[in-house]
Parts: C-alpha cells; structure tokens; sequence
C-alpha cells in the first residue's frame, strides 16, 4: 500500500509539476504584452529620471533597452532571456532584476509565510472551538471579532496596531525591519527583526484568520451530523477525540482549498502591508517599480510572484493527498 501511494504521489508531483512549467511559461507572455499594453514611453520616463529629454538620448536608450524593435521580437528575446534566468537589468536601479528580486524576496517570504501560518492555524483552531458550543458566549464572541477584522480593511488595521502598540503603548516598533540606530548580531538580531516583524504580521494574519476561521466553523458543523460521527460516540469515543480526529479531518478539505486560493491573495495584500510598515520585500519594490516604469523589474516582480502562487498550490494539492487520500484527481 505504502508503495503504491508513493508511486502515486510521484506520479500527482510530476503532472503538476509539467503544468506549473507551461502556466509559467504563459505568465511570462501574457505579463509582457499587458505591461507593454499600458500607454506611456518607457524611454521618456527613463529621460526624466536622468534629467535629459532630447530625442537623440532617447533613442540611445530605446536601442539599449531593445525598445525599437517590434514587440514580437521584443517577447521572443525576453522570453529566451527568461529561460536562462536572465530577467533583465533594472534602468532605475542599474542592477540586475534577480538579483534586486532575491535581495528583497526573503524578506516577503518571512512576512507571507508567517502571516499565513498563524491566520491558518489560529483560524481553523477558533473554528473549531466556535463549532463546540453553537450560540454559545464563545461561539458569538469569536465570531463577531472574526466579522470585525473581516470587514476592516487592510489599510486601517495596520495603521490601528500602529497607533496602538506603537504610539500609545509604545511596545513595539512600527517601521522597517530592522533597527538601523544600533549594530546588534547573533539571537540579539533575531529578537529585534521578529519585534519588527510582530505588527505587519498580525495585519495580514488578522484577516485571513477571520475567513478560515468561519469556514472551518461552518464544515465542522456540516461534518458533525453525519453517521459515523454518531457512530464514534456510540462506540465510547471521547468529545475530543472525536471533534479533532472524526470531525476535523473530514471538515479540512474546504480549508485546504481555500487556502490554496488565499495564497495569492495574501501576497497581494503584502503590497499595502509593506508600504504601511516600510517593510523591504517586494511588495513595496513593485510599488516602486510601478511608479518609476522600470518594466524588467515590474515584469520579474510578477513572474517571481506567479512562481511562488503556484508553489502554494502544489502544496495544496499534496496536503489533499495527506488529509484524504481517495483524493487523487489533480
């Protein structure tokens, strides 16, 4: 049996795998013909940040940049470049779109992935507790805080736990990651990017929790009333027992689903966070980026982004397998 479900699991990881090759492969062309869509010259707001504008100097740029070719072969030699990991240089940075990409990307990743984490974990665990007793104080109180943060936009939040924490009750800093007055090192370092760390965090957890943690409420109820739940309570099984082996297991699939799906929203959401919090990772690079017209960078930005979506997705599909695993249409 243990053989025949890694051979599964191999044979779901490589058709995903194929699929992810070709959809990024489709990322890349359509990104670059939305991007060279918008209207606006490039060149000229490359002139601008240079302080010259006269024709000769912007064709000196448009040839540098291949931007006086026709934009088919334009694609064609950005998609060749893409596949030797070659995403271009930075007009506004003058460096190296990857490495300006995996400069910033740590720092998104630890934001993404930590808010993920805990808007999961603490969603489906306060899904379940509400789904224990419905209509009871714990049952209205988690709820209606859920609802609060679900309607809250972002923005305000964020610029809430800002006022809060770190004006009033002056407990953690508000900006950056990093302190930039003070050389620390080693756990000192640590310390200090995590009270960084802690306030953009909770901004993005705070409203992602409030989806999962309605959802599980509603699957586990579902699941509840189905006959082998009354089945394990007629064979002596525990409350416990069954509400987090019987009941939950079963109810995580709409979870994992959703998500699966989330992940793309949350790096989303790390645009505003970031520019709230002047937290370094690529949201604020991209906001950057946008502002200046600095294409290449825009273009890797996306694709990098794209990229790391379909990660989470295939990580998805493998918790399927781990939570169910009669699941294997993926």
């Amino acid at each position: 049996m243990s053989g025949g479900r890694n051979r599964s699991l191999g044979h779901v990881l490589a058709r995903r795998l194929f699929k992810m090759a070709v959809m990024v492969l489709a990322i890349v062309v359509v990104n670059f013909l939305l991007i060279h869509a918008a209207p606006g010259d490039p060149a000229s707001a490359m002139a601008g940040q240079s302080g010259q504008a006269d024709e000769q100097f912007m064709a000196q740029l448009r040839a540098q940049f291949g931007l006086d070719k026709p934009l088919p072969v334009q694609l064609w030699i950005y998609v060749k470049h893409v596949l030797t990991l070659d995403l271009g240089v930075s007009h506004r940075l003058q460096r190296p779109v990857l490495d300006v990409i995996f400069e910033r990307l740590p720092a998104t990743i630890m934001l993404t992935g930590s808010a993920f984490a805990l808007a999961l974990l603490g969603g489906i665990a306060l899904g379940v507790r509400a789904s224990r007793r419905p209509g009871g104080l714990a049952d209205n109180l988690i709820m209606t805080v859920s609802l609060i943060f679900y309607a809250t936009p972002l923005f305000w939040v964020g610029i809430l736990l800002v006022l809060v924490f770190g004006m009033w009750l002056d407990w953690l800093p508000t900006f950056g990651m990093m302190s930039v007055d003070v050389e620390l090192h080693g756990i000192d370092l640590a310390i200090d990017i995590v009270r960084h760390a802690i306030l953009p965090v909770l901004t993005l957890a705070l409203f992602y929790s409030a989806v999962y943690i309605r959802l599980t409420r509603a699957s586990m109820m579902e699941v509840a009333t189905q006959p082998f739940v009354r089945t394990a309570f007629a064979k002596g099984a525990s409350e416990s027992r069954v509400t987090w082996v019987h009941i939950l297991r079963n109810a995580l699939l709409p979870v994992i689903t959703l998500a699966g799906i989330q992940a793309g929203h949350l790096i989303g959401g790390s645009v505003l966070v970031e520019t709230v919090f002047a937290w370094p990772g690529i949201g604020s690079l991209a906001f950057e980026a946008l502002l200046a017209r600095d294409y290449d960078l825009l273009l890797g930005i996306f694709l990098c982004t794209s990229v790391l979506v379909l990660l989470f997705n295939l990580v998805t599909d493998i918790l399927y397998l781990a939570v169910d695993p009669r699941v294997q249409a993926l």
